[in-house]
């Protein structure tokens, strides 16, 4: 069966995906804020990156600042990153024609800044621990992980599988302080 040439979906071209570098990230805030100023361009892992930025801005952040950064304004931080981080990834996945794309790692930032005030005061042993199993969980997407993934789009599907992971990552910890 031939399609219909006359038809919307034969007529229009499948967009290609825009590569993400520094001048579109520079191009607007969104994209600045969803590639996490810079550590989701990374060729290499950019959620390890992206990760790896929230731990050393929330450790920097923290002792530099601590009456600032206490654990109640991390938190409103992170709900306030959370809604910004909806709007900042759906429109640079839009504008790269990837709606999930790799450089996109806002959602890795707020989730990981979520276990780090979860889990502090913690030695950096520890902290390291929790970013080894954030990434675990973040990149095996353990069930309902890649449920969320696959089901909700957009910046908040973004958003929230990594909210999950912090959630998994969490409760790991939680258990190791319970029965360790």
């Amino acid at each position: 069966m031939n399609p219909d040439i006359s038809s919307p979906s034969a007529a229009a071209p499948a967009r290609k995906k825009r590569r993400a570098n520094a001048q579109f990230m520079l191009a607007h805030p969104a994209h600045w804020i969803a590639q996490g100023f810079g550590s989701g361009l990374s060729p290499i892992m950019p959620g390890t990156a992206g990760t790896l930025f929230a731990w050393l801005s929330y450790v920097v952040l923290s002792a530099r600042w601590p009456h600032v950064f206490t654990a109640a304004n991390w938190l409103a931080i992170i709900v306030a990153g959370f809604v910004i981080g909806i709007w900042a990834c759906h429109r640079t996945g839009r504008a790269l024609n990837s709606p999930d794309d790799g450089s996109m790692v806002w959602d890795e930032i707020i989730a990981f800044w979520l276990v780090l005030v979860l889990v502090t005061p913690a030695s950096t042993k520890v902290q390291f621990a929790a970013f080894v199993v954030f990434r675990f969980f973040d990149m095996v997407k353990p069930p309902p992980i890649a449920w969320f993934d696959r089901r909700f789009k957009g910046g908040f599907g973004v958003m929230w599988d990594d909210i999950v992971a912090a959630f998994y990552t969490l409760l790991v910890f939680a258990f190791w302080r319970v029965y360790a």
